[in-house]
């Protein structure tokens, strides 16, 4: 149950640190944030549905 009580805790201080830096973020910041994750969704899924690998050549 300790470990419980622990997480729990953890999960209510992250979230109050979340919100506090939203509410101080400014509004551009948070647009510019958006556009970055999706940028590195975008790249993500590009990553692992791009070409197959390519073996390595020694020369």
């Amino acid at each position: 149950m300790h470990s419980d009580t622990h997480l729990l805790l953890h999960h209510l201080r992250a979230a109050e640190l979340e919100a506090r830096a939203r509410a101080t973020l400014p509004r551009e910041a948070r647009d510019l944030r958006i556009q970055l994750g999706w940028i590195l969704v975008e790249l993500g899924l590009r990553l692992t549905q791009g070409a197959p690998h390519r073996q390595a050549r020694l020369a």
